[in-house]
């Protein structure tokens, strides 16, 4: 059964530099359990699951694009310090899907994922080329919103790039529960004036709401296309 009318997203990920990991049997472990992991806590959003393809490759594919950030932001945050670039594909799928592995299906989705993870491998060996971790490519005219979606990807890159082993720890305890900030304090073992003056120096409003823009704009983009 062909799936050509319905809008999907594919996600494919890989770990950067993961020739050099002293110990790639624990980060290939590490991986299996977040992918896991995401696979049951975004279990009603997956059209097929989250599956390691190659050694240090792996991709899904979702329904729709409301857990796009929250599922690459996780990823990132449960295999620090190893670095993930995200490809990130919206687009149609012609083949059948399986729900269980993300591997077999084919489709202008999966082409425009690939296309977008191989952009970040070029432009991080090439001079002069913006840093980003995630971009997003996408089959259909809606190029011009897609280039200022990746701009704010890039953006929100350097912030996170920028972060202080302490501004990134509460940042991301701040994003993971998202409590008030005497709470996050609390479970951090630190005073709400000292989180405060972590969540400023690192940029963490910006980055917040940089975040929530762009997930509008992919919301817009899958719509669009429906």
């Amino acid at each position: 059964m062909g799936h050509s009318n319905k809008v999907y997203i594919a996600i494919i990920g890989d770990i950067k530099r993961s020739r050099e990991i002293e110990d790639r049997k624990y980060t290939q472990e590490l991986l299996m359990r977040t992918l896991d992991d995401i696979n049951r806590k975004y279990d009603m959003g997956i059209a097929a699951k989250f599956t390691i393809t190659l050694g240090d490759e792996f991709q899904g594919l979702l329904n729709g694009s409301g857990s796009i950030l929250a599922i690459t932001s996780e990823i990132e945050r449960r295999m620090f310090p190893e670095r993930i670039r995200f490809g990130i594909g919206i687009g149609r799928i012609f083949t059948a899907i399986n729900p269980e592995k993300a591997i077999g299906a084919d489709g202008p989705v999966y082409y425009e994922a690939r296309k977008a993870i191989e952009y970040i491998k070029r432009a991080e060996s090439r001079k002069g080329a913006g840093i980003t971790d995630t971009r997003v490519q996408v089959e259909g005219d809606e190029q011009m919103i897609v280039e200022l979606i990746n701009a704010s990807l890039a953006l929100a890159t350097v912030i996170k790039c920028a972060w202080s082993r302490g501004q990134r720890e509460a940042i991301w305890s701040m994003l993971e529960q998202p409590d008030t900030q005497t709470e996050v304090a609390k479970r951090l073992g630190i005073s709400q004036p000292t989180l405060q003056k972590a969540l400023a120096a690192g940029e963490y409003y910006t980055y917040v709401e940089a975040i929530r823009i762009i997930e509008e704009a992919l919301g817009y983009i899958e719509v669009k296309n429906a």
